[in-house]
């Protein structure tokens, strides 16, 4: 099943929410997921760039986009950024795909 990593911001409204009523955001995450027909890997509240970083997994691309779609309109996440995350594992099997596909490809004027 494909693997996504979902990045963004809290907005000021949802940090004072937060504090004034502390709440499992995790719990939240794993709704939003299993609703979006996806199931949630992991949930990490991040420093620097980003407030938190998410790993979704999801078969229905549309789906992903419905959840990114509901959270954004909720006004208490902004700058959602997807990323499309391949393990290990798969990344062995893409490079001896290219090994293949590489041998096929020509070059313009030559080999």
């Amino acid at each position: 099943m494909p693997r996504f990593t979902v990045t963004g911001h809290y907005t000021p409204s949802a940090m004072k929410a937060m504090i004034e009523n502390p709440s499992d955001r995790e719990a939240a995450a794993r709704g939003l997921a299993e609703a979006a027909g996806g199931t949630l890997e992991s949930v990490y509240l991040t420093t620097g760039d980003q407030d938190f970083a998410i790993k979704v997994m999801i078969d229905d691309i549309s789906g992903l986009l419905a959840g990114l779609l509901a959270t954004g309109a909720s006004g208490t996440v902004c700058n959602l950024r997807t990323m499309r995350a391949v393990t290990s594992d798969a990344f062995t099997e893409i490079q001896k795909k290219a090994g293949g596909i590489a041998a096929a490809y020509r070059t313009p004027g030559g080999r």
